[in-house]
């Protein structure tokens, strides 16, 4: 499944290369919102919340409102989740509180599990150079993407596997480590990082994981078609 994604920050939507450079705006929030109208799931990341440089609350409320998302983007303590469950959210995205200097924070992924729902919250696990990065991938850790999926089972009912070395390139994304962390987790998986054409998103289906992509359909790349049915 094609799980479309939008990137806010400062009250736009934004696309950016390996989560640093800017390579593409857009003011007409709304415009976007209205073309992903009909997918069972569009992902809505508040960027300014991941970095901690700002919140986009009032748009994200009103996104979720129109369309059913799954919001991740500053969730760093239980009331936030559920403020956004609360908001209308199908799930919420949760990444850098999950972990910790030393491996996984386990008693805030209890609390937030107990408080919300395992079924409720998609561990976010973002890759590069092999490690888990966090903090807006400022940061890297010494775990593997295969490790902290395991470890977060109990508490995550699916998990969001970004593969960063390619995100935003547009050049496939590397389906060896995707088929790592599949092989590491029963839960529902998606992936994003460099996903960008139909052939991509076929091969992620064949083994069992929901494609979600950005670049390729702003830049028009990829055409934006609902699901059969849905």
């Amino acid at each position: 499944m094609l799980i479309p994604s939008i990137d806010l920050r400062a009250g736009r939507v934004v696309q950016l290369v390996q989560g640093r450079r800017e390579a593409l705006s857009f003011d007409d929030v709304f415009a976007w919102v209205e073309r992903f109208t009909g997918f069972p799931r569009v992902q809505l990341i508040d960027l300014d919340g991941a970095l901690g440089t700002g919140a986009n609350d009032e748009l994200v409320r009103a996104i979720c409102a129109r369309i059913p998302c799954r919001v991740g983007g500053g969730i760093r303590d239980v009331a936030r989740a559920r403020m956004w469950i609360d908001a209308g959210a199908a799930e919420v995205i949760v990444g850098s509180s999950l972990f910790t200097g030393d491996g996984i924070d386990e008693r805030f992924a209890a609390a937030l599990s107990t408080a919300i729902g395992a079924d409720r919250i998609i561990g976010a696990v973002d890759s590069a150079g092999g490690y888990v990065v966090v903090r807006g991938w400022q940061e890297s850790t010494r775990m593997t993407a295969e490790d902290a999926v395991r470890a977060l089972e109990p508490y995550c009912g699916g998990f969001l596997y970004t593969h960063v070395d390619t995100e935003g390139l547009m050049g496939g994304i590397d389906m060896d480590a995707v088929r790592r962390v599949r092989s590491a987790t029963a839960r529902p998986l998606s992936a994003a990082g460099g996903i960008t054409t139909e052939a991509d998103i076929a091969a992620l289906d064949a083994i069992g994981v929901d494609a979600v992509v950005g670049m390729a359909i702003y830049t028009g790349r990829l055409a934006v078609r609902p699901p059969a049915g849905a």
